[in-house]
């Protein structure tokens, strides 16, 4: 199964991300993750290249932005993925992102925020109504229901 997600810069993937994979490791259940800002170029032509040669076990979480419909549409035509969509107010991204070590430039979190298309979620996540704890427990709940069926 594959469990792309997705939001703005500054929603908080990568942390909600970390914290599910550490959920699903305590259980026992297999899990690879993969990050849009390991690739410099060819984002999403690259994860979707390490998605497709790598071997199918268990999860695999799949952490990026993906706010545009053909990055989305590229991963949906994968077997069994899921899309959970993690979003935050634009004040909250702004703001996380300024406490990064490395953060994004802030016109970027703008143009990627107000561009944004929303995917056909499976799930969706704000982290301003929850922290990074919750919002991991509900994703690994659902990934626990999704593997069940």
């Amino acid at each position: 199964m594959i469990v792309v997600i997705c939001g703005p810069p500054g929603a908080g993937k990568s942390t909600v991300t970390a914290r599910v994979r550490d959920r699903l490791e305590a259980r026992a259940v297999p899990v690879r993750s993969f990050h849009s800002d390991s690739f410099s170029s060819r984002t999403y032509e690259q994860l979707a290249e390490r998605i497709r040669d790598a071997p199918e076990t268990g999860v695999t979480l799949v952490d990026g932005t993906f706010y545009r419909r053909k990055w989305q549409r590229r991963f949906r035509a994968f077997a069994d993925v899921r899309f959970v969509h993690v979003t935050a107010s634009l004040e909250t991204c702004l703001e996380r992102n300024r406490s990064r070590s490395d953060p994004i430039e802030e016109q970027g979190v703008h143009v990627v925020y107000r561009e944004f298309d929303a995917p056909d979620a499976d799930r969706e996540i704000d982290t301003d109504r929850c922290g990074p704890g919750e919002a991991a427990a509900r994703i690994a709940a659902a990934i626990g229901d999704w593997l069940e069926r």
